[in-house]
């Protein structure tokens, strides 16, 4: 749409895994422009820039400076596909995958881009599916369960391998000299953000949301204590005090304003608000319209991030976090998620040697609820929620000649609606009421039997937010916010939600269940969670 010069408008800069999305939004909520732009250097697996030494299997890095130029580069398109001038921008918000972090020195510099450091794997930014700390999460967690930490129960009584300090643990075993030389370890929103406002390395901005649900942290206990980090490992005992400096800010606080030289890179005015980074998934919670409770939004990608408000704090086994004002202020945010989802389906389309989705899906389509007794555990990438274990592995059942890809085609769909529904249960059995669900990111969009599938075996309607950028929208909302009210006239976070996500919800597709297939699908999850049973030698019926 068109702009005025007088139209004030607020950036949202969304990081994903392969690029960044930058989304030019008005205060009515109306797209202005969106573009994405690829970082040059992707995910970084196999060996590091201008190095032949192959990375461990496991390892997932990126390079710092793809997010800075591949942002900016986005910034100037948007603005100038939508006539928008540098004066007119308000506010800058930032989501970013979590828990995607690195080490620095004090001065914001990324220590692999330090002299000597280049060819060192540790030094590099460790993306949110680095999987190299499982053992290093697995220890934080049983030290926690025998000092008997009370904050363990908040992520559901275990620690991801994906996590901020089961990552600094594995840099400090494997590359002390790395763990030695970094002055800062951060997520990479806050560095992200830390550029953009250029402050001292004491008022670092560190978001709440990130260090809540990915870094042990809450307002009421901050960082667990020195003696616990001693206890893993003497040479942690001070990494909060000496490595962690900054100040803690809810998303949609304002740090400061954009810097001169990052004004000059981005193209925008100096002193722009910049927001608190949010989680890439949390935002779109934002995004898909929710300022409040009850109402579960699930971000689907290659993997998922089901996440929901509730005004009152319980602690449910598996759920991997509740924070106190993690995604809304004056709510209880709980994160759930899958671990394979979108990349589950790439991969067995890769591994029935078909080229597209249009084959299978049919196929699919035409087989009857329970895909004719094939069934499926979907945990092709570890499982999240509720066994937090990336160790665990998928695995399919009940297959004979007669079948064939759309069987487990179909297997794996139903395997992941009945993933989702094992996660509602659990919530539900928790205290933690779920009335409604919104489905927003990519696949949605892109695969309606995933949707319908999952409205089945769930027995609800599902509103597939009509917005293909909804953690994009999300950040911008968060950007107005740190605007402030003189700026946007917003005087809630709540009020510029409703406000800025309404345009984008119009038009949103509403999935019934078929109420004929309930008892069917009931069997089917009945099944999934014997298999699931099984496939974890037992743990599952103990949650």
């Amino acid at each position: 749409m068109g702009t005025t010069t007088q139209t004030r408008i607020s950036l949202g800069l969304d990081f994903g895994t392969e690029a960044v999305r930058a989304l030019l939004v008005d205060l009515a909520g109306n797209e202005c422009a969106s573009v994405a732009v690829k970082y040059k250097h992707g995910q970084i697996t196999q060996t590091l820039p201008g190095s032949s030494k192959p990375l461990p299997n496991d390892a997932a890095l990126q390079h710092p400076a793809d997010w800075l130029d591949a942002a900016a580069r986005a910034t100037r398109r948007a603005m100038k596909e939508a006539g928008v001038s540098a004066e007119q921008v308000v506010g800058i918000g930032v989501d970013f995958t979590s828990c995607t972090m690195l080490p620095a020195l004090a001065d914001g510099t990324p220590l692999c881009l330090v002299n000597g450091f280049e060819g060192q794997a540790y030094a590099w930014p460790k993306l949110w599916k680095h999987h190299g700390a499982q053992e290093q999460a697995d220890r934080i967690t049983a030290l926690a369960k025998r000092r008997k930490e009370t904050w363990i129960d908040r992520y559901g009584g275990e620690i991801g391998l994906e996590w901020f300090f089961p990552k600094i643990l594995e840099t400090l075993e494997k590359a002390p000299k790395v763990y030695e030389a970094a002055e800062v370890w951060l997520e990479a929103g806050d560095w992200f953000v830390w550029q953009l406002a250029g402050l001292p390395v004491k008022e670092l901005p560190r978001s709440t949301c990130q260090a809540g649900y990915k870094g042990m942290w809450s307002a009421g206990d901050g960082f667990p204590t020195a003696a616990f980090f001693k206890a893993l490992d003497k040479r942690m005992a001070n990494v909060v005090r000496d490595k962690m400096p900054g100040k803690l800010f809810a998303p949609g606080q304002r740090v400061g304003g954009l810097s001169k030289s990052m004004a000059r890179k981005f193209g925008l005015a100096p002193g722009t608000a910049v927001s608190a980074a949010i989680i890439d998934a949390h935002a779109g919670l934002i995004g898909a319209g929710v300022s409040g409770a009850g109402t579960m939004v699930m971000v689907m990608g290659t993997s998922s991030c089901h996440m929901i408000n509730a005004k009152v704090e319980k602690i449910v086994p598996g759920v991997a976090g509740v924070v106190d004002g993690g995604m809304l202020p004056g709510y209880f945010g709980y994160e759930t998620g899958q671990a394979a989802v979108g990349d589950a389906f790439a991969w067995l389309l890769k591994l029935v040697g078909q080229k597209d989705f249009k084959h299978i899906t049919e196929q699919a389509m035409h087989l009857p609820a329970g895909s004719e007794g094939v069934r499926c555990v979907d945990w092709f990438n570890g499982c999240r929620t509720p066994l937090m274990d990336g160790n665990l592995r998928g695995a399919f059942a009940g297959l004979s000649l007669s079948h064939g890809p759309g069987h487990l085609y179909r297997s794996l769909l139903e395997a992941s609606a009945c993933g989702v529904r094992w996660i509602v249960e659990r919530m539900r059995d928790g205290g933690v009421p779920v009335r409604k669900y919104i489905a927003t990111g990519g696949l949605p969009h892109h695969n309606p039997l995933m949707v319908q599938t999952y409205a089945d075996i769930l027995g609800s309607s599902i509103m597939v937010h009509p917005s293909t950028q909804g953690p994009a929208l999300g950040a911008a909302i968060l950007g107005a916010v740190a605007a402030g009210k003189k700026e946007t006239g917003f005087g809630s976070i709540g009020s510029a939600i409703k406000t800025m996500s309404a345009p984008a919800a119009v038009g949103g597709k509403v999935y019934q269940p078929d109420r004929k297939q309930r008892k069917a699908y009931d069997t089917v999850y009945t099944d999934y969670l014997n298999f699931a049973d099984w496939a974890s030698q037992g743990r599952a019926r103990k949650i």
